[in-house]
């Protein structure tokens, strides 16, 4: 948790190699991606264009060439959802596409409610993944069909693999019920990634997407960030996922809407930071 990266979500459909330029002008050198737009993305209020790093080989050249350029790695490949009647691992173009530049993990979540099928999926994919080099996370909200931490563990332990391990979004783990408590109780190697994000404890909008489109920058709202971080292990990458639609209403442009979230985030990471050490001097 030295320092945090930024997921796509933040930037709200930003064109990637301007977001590979962006992250890296805020000092950032991790990054979530995506391989395509498609109908799981976050909203697109700023109207920027679809995009296929599968369909277009000199895109994916561009964002190769920036990534490189800039020294920004893909810490998360986002964009695989496991959805009734088919198949997550009838098409891994995506995946693979994804390895081809870079990333070191990809993120699943579930939107099936047969849950058993689920945790198949997961496994199958999780394999897939290994097979091409990379880890996977798992991710779980209310707006999902794996709702709560309790679920989501039991789906790392079915599928059983070192490399499988949960990603937990701040916002969706306090909305879904769970504490730092929670957290802490469990081993830590069940865990494999951090998405960072505040919000109210309360839901505010008419759907929980609503809020998960609009969040606030860590720090500005009522999550007990501090206290979840030093739940989890100090190894963990942070990468801060705050699409502030609110914000991109007023006309906050989406460089500005990231730099009030990498900052907030990192004046969270020091909080941690300085806990730890006041521990570790108590300890002693």
């Amino acid at each position: 948790m030295d320092d945090v990266g930024i997921e796509y979500q933040t930037v709200l459909g930003y064109p990637p190699v301007e977001f590979v330029h962006l992250a890296a002008d805020l000092g950032c050198h991790a990054i979530s991606m995506k391989a395509r737009t498609g109908p799981y993305n976050a909203a697109n209020p700023y109207g920027y264009s679809d995009f296929s790093f599968l369909d277009d080989a000199s895109a994916r050249r561009q964002m190769a060439a920036a990534l490189q350029e800039r020294a920004v790695a893909i810490s998360l490949a986002e964009g695989f959802v496991v959805i009734p009647g088919s198949d997550l691992t009838d098409d891994l173009a995506g995946l693979d596409v994804m390895g081809e530049l870079g990333a070191t993990r990809a993120n699943v979540v579930t939107m099936d409610p047969d849950l058993g099928r689920s945790f198949d999926q997961f496994a199958a994919f999780a394999a897939a993944a290994a097979d091409r080099g990379l880890q996977t996370t798992l991710e779980f909200a209310k707006s999902l069909a794996l709702t709560d931490l309790e679920t989501a563990v039991a789906a790392v332990r079915y599928v059983g693999r070192p490399d499988f391990r949960l990603l937990i979004d701040t916002m969706h783990v306090v909305r879904s019920g769970s504490t730092a408590a929670d957290l802490a109780a469990l081993d830590p190697s069940l865990f494999g990634y951090v998405q960072l994000s505040d919000s109210t404890l309360e839901q505010r909008g008419a759907a929980y997407r609503d809020d998960s489109s609009d969040r606030l920058a860590p720090g500005e709202g009522e999550l007990p960030l501090v206290d979840l971080l030093l739940a989890l292990p100090d190894w963990l990458p942070v990468g801060v996922e705050v699409p502030m639609r609110s914000r991109v209403t007023a006309g906050v442009s989406a460089r500005t809407c990231a730099r009030l979230a990498v900052e907030g985030a990192r004046g969270v990471l020091a909080q941690v930071r300085a806990e730890r050490t006041s521990r570790e001097d108590v300890a002693e």
